[in-house]
């Protein structure tokens, strides 16, 4: 037991002092090179500081919908239901979102609601939703802000972000991003 006990708890130490300090102190250093010293890129609209790397909060029919959030979008207590996909409180929650969402979208079929509109993501906190995710709101948010549908749809096209290297991950759309540019895009057309 000796001869197991005493590398273990050098092991221990180690690691201990490892990844309480000289970890942290190199992160922390290399996030000091990140822009905006690795608290992510800020926007300021409307008189507002928001996080473009946090999902926000858009229930007004007048905007993309973001990902639902479990944690109600709240950065400080960051997390998924835990639910399992079989769990009955889970599968009406989720039912409950795409009723909801058909309501305010009653063009779209529900088999083509993709399923980010409706589940939250791990961190629940995902500021991004996919292409197809923003296409079938276009005609909602058109109807409601009375723009083309064409300028719409050219908005979500300047707003959507590649893959990393066109390997990593699929293309995707920052929500804030996109809401501020529909909203910009209404103030240029009410000039």
């Amino acid at each position: 037991m000796k001869k197991n006990f005493l590398p273990a708890l050098k092991l221990t130490l180690v690691c201990l002092l490892f990844f309480s300090g000289i970890y942290t102190i190199i992160i922390l250093g290399a996030a000091q090179l990140a822009p905006n010293k690795g608290k992510g890129e800020i926007i300021i609209a409307n008189g507002k500081t928001f996080y473009t790397n946090i999902g926000q909060k858009f229930t007004d029919d007048k905007y993309f919908y973001s990902r639902p959030s479990a944690v109600d979008y709240n950065a400080a207590s960051s997390g998924g239901s835990n639910k399992a996909n079989s769990d009955s409180e889970y599968l009406a929650l989720v039912k409950s979102r795409i009723d909801s969402f058909l309501v305010h979208n009653p063009e779209v079929i529900k088999v083509d609601i993709p399923s980010e509109m409706v589940t939250a993501s791990g961190s629940g906190l995902d500021p991004h939703i996919s292409v197809q995710g923003a296409k079938i709101q276009i005609k909602r948010i058109s109807k409601i802000r009375n723009i083309s549908e064409a300028n719409i749809q050219e908005l979500v096209s300047q707003n959507t972000e590649e893959s990393m290297l066109d390997l990593f991950g699929p293309e995707k759309i920052n929500v804030l991003k996109l809401n501020i540019a529909l909203d910009n895009l209404n103030q240029i057309k009410a000039k």
